[in-house]
């Protein structure tokens, strides 16, 4: 059960609609109840009390001096007929003369009070405090032998000639009758309320399932699509309060859709060129197998290991780009870019010698402003990961060796801005043209020995790819410039990696 209730209550707006709806409407149906049993209560206390207050009143006026000065009463015959018990209403009343005289009877208690009898019953039970005011009701319970009693008394202050009287008149019924009334209206008053909450609770229930229907019906949908239906959801069919879920869920198909297709065109264009190196490696294995001359089969040896040296490289490319394009968070910590620099540079150092090349290295920001002022911190240093710019950095330089050109110079160099760390990679090689700057950034695109100013170097066209995908993982970018002037009068290339400097 609280498996249930567990599952239920994380998992459903029809839960928590009714959880919140029904209870909250029989909680103020039932508030509406009491109210109203407690208001019928005092109307019918009001009504009850009314009634007792006019023979009370008839016999405090039917109450006289007789000429030697004592009391007399003549209630008149319709307050005998008010008086008058009936079957469920047994009536009570008292007219009781004060003696001895008390000096003032406002507020006195009534329980001390001795008096005589001028009419009606003995013992009937008197309030405990006498009313503030001459001729003002108080109305009181009490028990009377064996019933429950509603009583009213009050208190007169006669003068005639000289002499003072004191009467005190209490009227009671039996609460028979009252209650019986009070059920009875109670019993019409729950049925209907409760027919009002059975009501209630079932328009709740059909309202939450009609408002829940678009919704079931937008669920359905989804779950009866093909694993290949990529298409958007139709957001006409459901309400305003849902179109930015469908909204949010055509986005994310949409960047699913992107992503397969980017998915399939690297799995096309990778197939592409492993097959290439493949079936290359296979010829050269079979013409090796048919050739006599030892010397000839070794140079095609030669030639399958560099052609395997080619496809290890590529495929470690793949693989680094499948990385580079994957859509999590890149891990965060701080990282030295002039440091991580310097490191590539020696790292590839004697893959530049076996070229005949000069890479030399370049800190623009040693000494004088080497330092954030306000962190105390190297000015390049970054928040990202390490790894990841390390591939970014290395690319860049590995792309410079394989295409600049034998005997060329590369330097590169770190530095900062007020925004930026970067590190610039830069040749006096062949060059490329600006029309293609942007292009080479595409998968397997080398650039066009039309658009290069001299022979274009062999690789597979992943390098900048590469660096570019990690730069913008860690929210950087890279940017291509001219580079320094080279032998032949052109110019080369130069790369530069800018990523947002850290500040404490």
């Amino acid at each position: 059960m609280m498996r249930w209730f567990s599952q239920a209550s994380r998992g459903s707006m029809r839960f928590w609609l009714l959880v919140l709806l029904i209870p909250g409407t029989i909680g103020l149906l039932l508030f509406d109840s009491v109210k109203d049993y407690q208001a019928l209560n005092a109307v019918t206390e009001e009504v009850y009390d009314s009634a007792l207050l006019e023979p009370a009143k008839v016999l405090e006026t039917s109450i006289e001096f007789n000429p030697d000065g004592s009391l007399r009463i003549d209630p008149p015959f319709y307050a005998q007929v008010m008086l008058e018990s009936r079957a469920g209403n047994r009536k009570y009343f008292r007219v009781e003369e004060i003696s001895p005289i008390v000096l003032n009877l406002a507020g006195a208690p009534a329980k001390n009070l001795e008096g005589r009898t001028m009419l009606g019953m003995q013992g009937l039970p008197k309030p405990e405090f006498l009313a503030d005011n001459e001729g003002m009701p108080i109305f009181y319970n009490a028990m009377y032998r064996n019933d429950h009693l509603r009583l009213l008394a009050l208190w007169r202050d006669l003068h005639l000639n000289g002499v003072r009287r004191q009467v005190l008149v209490i009227v009671g019924e039996s609460l028979d009758m009252r209650l019986r009334t009070q059920q009875e209206a109670w019993r019409h008053g729950l049925f209907r309320d409760g027919r009002m909450l059975i009501l209630a609770v079932l328009l709740v229930w059909v309202s939450v399932q009609w408002a829940l229907r678009p919704l079931i019906e937008l669920r359905r949908e989804i779950k009866s699509r093909d694993v290949d239906n990529l298409s958007p959801l139709d957001a006409e069919q459901v309400p305003r309060e849902v179109v930015p879920l469908v909204e949010a869920v055509n986005h994310h198909i949409d960047l699913y859709r992107r992503v397969l297709a980017k998915q399939a065109q690297f799995l096309a264009d990778a197939s592409h060129q492993l097959r290439t190196p493949l079936a290359i490696m296979r010829t050269q294995a079979q013409y090796a197998k048919r050739e006599p001359d030892i010397q000839r089969m070794r140079d095609t040896l030669d030639a399958i290991i560099r052609q395997l040296g080619q496809a290890s490289r590529l495929t470690e490319q793949l693989l680094s780009l499948a990385h580079a394009s994957r859509n999590d968070a890149a891990p965060q910590s701080l990282v030295d870019l002039s440091a991580l620099a310097r490191e590539v540079v020696l790292q590839y150092l004697p893959l530049a010698r076996e070229r005949n090349q000069d890479l030399g290295w370049v800190d623009c920001v040693a000494g004088w402003s080497s330092r954030d002022d306000s962190a105390g911190l190297p000015r390049t240093w970054v928040l990202g990961s390490d790894a990841e710019l390390h591939e970014s950095i290395a690319n860049l330089v590995h792309n410079a060796i394989n295409h600049a050109g034998d005997g060329c110079t590369i330097t590169v160099s770190a530095g900062a801005d007020e925004q930026d760390a970067w590190v610039s990679v830069c040749d006096n090689g062949v060059g490329l043209d600006p029309s293609l700057r942007d292009s080479v950034f595409m998968r397997f695109d080398r650039g066009t020995s039309s658009g290069r100013r001299g022979a274009p170097g062999s690789g597979s066209g992943l390098g900048l790819a590469i660096a570019l995908a990690y730069a913008q993982r860690n929210r950087g970018t890279i940017v291509l410039t001219d580079g320094e002037p080279s032998a032949d009068g052109g110019v080369g290339l130069c790369a530069t990696l800018k990523v947002p400097r850290y500040k404490a």
